[in-house]
């Protein structure tokens, strides 16, 4: 199995293989790209979104500074919006659904490093992906861990630590997040 295939699997892998360095490298080189684009030519942003994302809907918008590590394994459903400062960690799939809307500094994070120092000090990573539903916001400087995953119609509060996975119809917050309330959706 080469490196990438580990990576995608979920398995132990080296970050430091030469096709991952390089794929790496491009997707930085587009987001770089990305966050120095003018705000007066939003179809040369969406181009470059375009270039840098696994899928997106036919409309989405990310306000820069956006930041990835492979981009290919991000995907954004229709009517996507990620405020200010998005960093996205997708060594592992992240699939958004459709009409979600991320708020500034917010973190989702597939990547995960072994608890034992040994292990984690020879530079061995995995990652677990994340899935959101359709219809969620999450809030200013929440953070989503790997492997969680978010039903539909969730709200995170700002500054969450989302550390497990959610159903549908809830809010969630706290520091690890809880449900704080249920959501009855309107008709």
């Amino acid at each position: 199995m080469t490196e990438l295939e580990k990576m995608l699997a979920g398995e132990n892998y080296n970050p430091l293989d030469k096709t991952l360095v390089k794929m790496r490298k491009s997707a930085r080189l587009l987001c770089e790209e990305f966050n120095l684009s003018s705000v007066a030519d939003l179809a040369a942003r969406k181009k470059i979104l375009k270039r840098l994302l696994g899928s997106t809907g036919k409309d989405f918008y990310i306000e820069p500074s956006f930041k990835c590590d492979y981009g290919a394994n991000i995907h954004v459903g229709e009517n996507f919006y990620a405020n200010f400062d998005c960093v996205i960690l997708d060594v592992a799939e992240v699939k958004i659904g459709k009409n979600c809307f991320i708020a500034p500094q917010v973190g989702i994070y597939t990547a995960t490093h072994p608890i034992d120092p040994v292990e984690r000090a020879n530079g061995i990573e995995s990652a677990k992906p994340i899935t959101i539903g359709d219809n969620c916001w999450i809030g200013g400087r929440a953070v989503i861990n790997p492997g969680v995953v978010l039903g539909s119609n969730v709200v995170v509060g700002s500054g969450a630590v989302v550390t497990k996975s959610f159903g549908d119809n809830v809010v969630i917050a706290g520091n690890p997040a809880k449900v704080i309330k249920v959501i009855e959706p309107s008709n």
